[in-house]
């Protein structure tokens, strides 16, 4: 047998039998679906702390019409989604642009299980409404986010409206306190 061919057929029985890069090519195989895996959890962590951030900032701003203050103090829907988006400061300014408010007003409790908008319809931007209602009125407040994800294969899971969004929504339903905009007769120290 010739040299070189011997040469050869050592250095491919050496390259064969190497073990130093071994862990190396491992990691290179696992290395895509271990940061899809990361980033997918992270990515869920903030549509659920996204979530929670609404819920929490829709409650807190809706009791401004539960004891009747908007109301008395000729608040809006832009007010009302302002005063939710104060409560989400970390969102910054792309708060208001992606948040949707609907407050309707009810006879009877009863009549909110009846609602169109409420039996898991559809939201359409274009049929929300503003009547924060008066003194015993009973009011659903409802507030819709529309949250961009950024994960590209988790995407398909999370997006329930448009292109790479995640609707979220939030919802508080009650009866206003019996708020008068007068001040009670004979108020005064003695």
């Amino acid at each position: 047998m010739p040299r070189a061919a011997h040469n050869l057929i050592h250095a491919l029985r050496a390259f064969i039998g190497a073990r130093e890069g071994a862990t190396a090519v491992e990691f290179a195989f696992i290395v895509g679906p271990l940061l899809m895996l990361i980033f997918g959890i992270l990515e869920l962590a903030l549509v659920f702390m996204m979530s929670t951030a609404l819920e929490s900032a829709t409650t807190s701003a809706a009791r401004a019409i539960r004891t009747g203050e908007l109301q008395t103090s000729g608040g809006t829907r832009e007010s009302f989604a302002e005063a939710v988006c104060d409560r989400m400061s970390w969102l910054g300014p792309s708060c208001g642009s992606n948040l949707y408010v609907d407050v309707r007003t009810y006879d009877d409790f009863t009549s909110l299980k009846d609602d169109p908008a409420e039996g898991g319809s559809t939201f359409n931007e274009n049929n929300t409404c503003w009547s924060p209602g008066g003194p015993a009125d009973i009011v659903l407040v409802r507030t819709y986010y529309s949250w961009q994800i950024f994960t590209p294969l988790i995407s398909n899971a999370l997006v329930n409206s448009g292109t790479d969004k995640r609707l979220l929504t939030a919802v508080d339903a009650f009866r206003n306190e019996p708020y008068s905009d007068q001040a009670p007769s004979g108020a005064g120290c003695k």
